[in-house]
């Protein structure tokens, strides 16, 4: 699967960037929002280059004001995101917003489609960088067609394998698992 297959960057009229970008995976709907329902298995989906740390707890009840912390690396310096959800709509959509990080603005509308291959996942980001389209083309935007694209090959590997319930992928890692 190639990046520019599946996923779509563009300059909005205000200045903002949007990316855009989707995957069908064979499971039902129900059971990829709950995989999703976990701000935990985004440490799952996330490429190990992040040093993705969830710093809010175990038990995380999503609904919408649920305020989630993070800690990750950014090119190898730390750095923290704090998120807040800000629309929930099981098993349809989510949106999670930056309160504080490493972008200007970010707003990640996630969508959930049944579709006859199973689900259709949905990516829709609206950001802005500091130090805007110079930052943005040297750094940001390879960055996230990497990050999609890992995430995009371990939603496969993860929600396509019939070993695997949903809800699952933390609760194996937290055993030392693959």
């Amino acid at each position: 699967m190639r990046d520019s297959d599946t996923l779509h960057i563009e300059r909005t009229p205000g200045g903002d960037y949007r990316l855009t970008t989707s995957i069908v995976v064979d499971r039902d709907i129900d059971e990829v929002f709950e995989f999703f329902s976990d701000p935990h298995n985004l440490k799952e989906i996330t490429p190990g280059w992040l040093s993705l740390r969830v710093r809010s707890g175990d038990r995380i009840e999503m609904a919408a004001g649920t305020r989630i912390r993070y800690r990750f690396r950014v090119r190898g310096v730390p750095a923290i995101w704090h998120s807040e959800i800000t629309a929930w709509d099981p098993p349809f959509r989510f949106v999670d917003e930056q309160r504080l990080g490493p972008f200007r603005r970010w707003a990640h509308e996630h969508t959930f489609e049944a579709t006859e291959g199973g689900t259709r996942a949905g990516d829709n980001v609206t950001y802005a960088v500091p130090g805007g389209s110079l930052i943005h083309r040297l750094f940001v935007e390879r960055d996230l067609k990497r990050l999609f694209a890992h995430r995009h090959r371990q939603l496969k590997e993860i929600l396509e394998n019939p070993a695997i319930a949903p809800g699952t992928a933390r609760r194996r890692a937290d055993r030392g698992r693959p």
